[in-house]
């Protein structure tokens, strides 16, 4: 199984990039050990282009880089080849979900990125979005936030910590943007190695070839991984990728 990975998609936070929030020498060695043998390596992140792309050219370059969970892919040269916006209805009931509890927001828009520290200078409806976010610690609240968006079929709910709630719009996951990839680099997902900690490489866990949970991973992603690696305070990625091509 491991001699035919043709692709590794990698997540970002509490995967490639350690508690510093830096990619170790490890990780960049291992990532630049796969390049050379001609394994695709490609980014796969909640993250916006704006908050990875440093990342991204300090590996070398990619075929495709996977953002905002899908929301947006971009090419080697970053290309934006494909964008998936959340509707505006969908944005005015978070909005509102925000409003009623007092919540800690982030989002992605295609007009930039904001936040609960940096808020729109706009109404709502002037930009498009991406993808929308919350951070709750309290577990009840958080619950009654959850039971609701997971009962809207048109949205696709995940994380990227215990504590906060990512939404993009149904279909659109870190999975299904690494099939689009796989067809335009004629690859299947049986070919690809994927690796994460959080809810939001759930979907790309379970349908890589080889799905590898991070040390520090959620308890839910490590049940459906092929293994678990070290954490990404110990090169965990760097473990993974010498596990498939030695």
């Amino acid at each position: 199984m491991t001699e035919n990975i043709k692709l590794i998609a990698l997540d970002l936070d509490g995967t490639l990039v350690n508690p510093e929030g830096i990619v170790s020498e490890a990780n960049k060695a291992a990532v630049k050990k796969a390049k050379d043998l001609g394994i695709h390596v490609v980014l796969s992140t909640g993250r916006s282009l704006s908050r990875c792309q440093d990342i991204a050219e300090s590996l070398g370059k990619s075929s495709y880089i996977v953002t905002i969970n899908g929301g947006e892919i971009y090419d080697h040269e970053f290309n934006l080849v494909e964008q998936n916006k959340l509707e505006q209805q969908h944005i005015e009931r978070l909005w509102e979900l925000k409003q009623e509890h007092g919540l800690y927001f982030w989002t992605s828009t295609v007009q930039g990125i904001y936040n609960s520290q940096e808020p729109f200078d706009q109404q709502l409806a002037e930009y498009d979005w991406l993808k929308f976010g919350f951070d709750i610690e309290d577990d009840e609240i958080r619950q009654v936030i959850l039971d609701e968006l997971n009962a809207n079929e048109a949205l696709e709910i995940t994380n990227s910590s215990p504590t906060n709630i990512e939404v993009n719009p149904v279909g659109v996951n870190k999975a299904a943007a690494l099939l689009k990839v796989c067809g335009w680099l004629e690859l299947n997902m049986d070919e690809v190695m994927a690796v994460g900690d959080s809810m939001n490489d759930m979907a790309m866990i379970k349908e890589a070839g080889l799905g590898v949970a991070m040390g520090n991973a959620q308890d839910a992603l490590k049940k459906e991984a092929a293994f678990v690696t070290a954490s990404n305070a110990e090169d965990g990625v760097a473990f993974a990728i010498e596990k498939v091509i030695g």
